[in-house]
Formats: structure tokens, C-alpha cells, sequence
């Protein structure tokens, strides 16, 4: 099932529907779906890994270990969502989003910053996907 989320009118669709379909992914557990988005040759910089991960093998591991997290759910943040066309069928979005899970039987959330170059017109549409805790700030 997929979640609607309200601003994705405002961006491109596919590029939003590529996001959209990740995020029902991942907060179903669903890791044959989710690493069945990227490229066989895509990169990922994880939110929680200091490694890059471009085969299919460690994004495999990456998600499986990420779905092992208890309450695990990944939601956008209201209206952070843009998409900027690099060319007719190939698209940057970028975005926050917050995860959710138990540590040690105790709720936590993490804000981080994304971006996925996605390719609209392939059946595994992610070629790059960065992501990235939001720093605390120094204030």
C-alpha cells in the first residue's frame, strides 16, 4: 500500500512516487522492495553507516540490519520535498526525513537530510542515494 503524502503535487510525480515508494518500503519491512529501487551499479551513502555501499549485496545487508530495528518507520518532513530536473527522465530529489526506532527498548529519532538521483525511466530508478543525520546544532 502506498501513503499519499499531501505536498507531492507540488514536485515532479515520478521522481515523488520513486520517494514515496522507498519510505512504504522501508516502513513495511519490505527490504526486497526497497533494494529492488536502485541501479545495480547505485551508490548509497547510508544514514547509519560511515560506509559507501554500491553493490546489491551490502545495500541487501544495509536494509536487512535497518529492518531488524524495532518500530522502525521512516516519515517526510512536511513540505521539504523538491525535485529539480537534470534532464527529462533523470531527476534529484532531496528532502528531510525523520527516522524511528527502539535502541535498547528506548524510542529514538533521528532527523536526517536525502537526495536520490533517480533515473524515471528505469525499473530500478535509483542511481545515487545520500543520506545524512542532521548535526545537532552548535548554538
Amino acid at each position: 500500500m502506498t501513503t499519499s503524502y499531501p505536498h507531492v503535487e507540488e514536485c515532479d510525480l515520478d521522481a515523488a512516487t520513486v520517494v514515496t515508494r522507498w519510505m512504504d518500503c522501508v516502513n513495511a519491512g519490505d527490504v526486497a522492495g526497497v533494494t529492488s529501487l536502485y541501479a545495480t551499479h547505485a551508490v548509497l551513502l547510508p544514514t547509519f553507516s560511515p560506509h559507501t555501499i554500491h553493490t546489491a549485496e551490502k545495500r541487501l545487508e544495509y536494509f536487512n540490519s535497518l529492518a531488524s530495528r524495532k518500530g522502525l518507520q521512516v516519515s517526510l518532513h512536511a513540505k521539504t520535498l523538491r525535485v529539480t530536473s537534470l534532464s527529462e527522465t533523470v531527476k534529484v530529489a532531496c528532502g528531510i526525513y525523520r527516522f524511528s526506532f527502539e535502541v535498547d527498548d528506548e524510542p529514538l529519532t533521528f532527523e536526517a537530510r536525502f537526495s536520490f538521483a533517480i533515473n524515471i525511466t528505469k525499473p530500478h530508478p535509483i542511481k545515487h542515494h545520500h543520506s545524512s543525520q542532521v548535526p545537532r546544532t552548535l548554538g
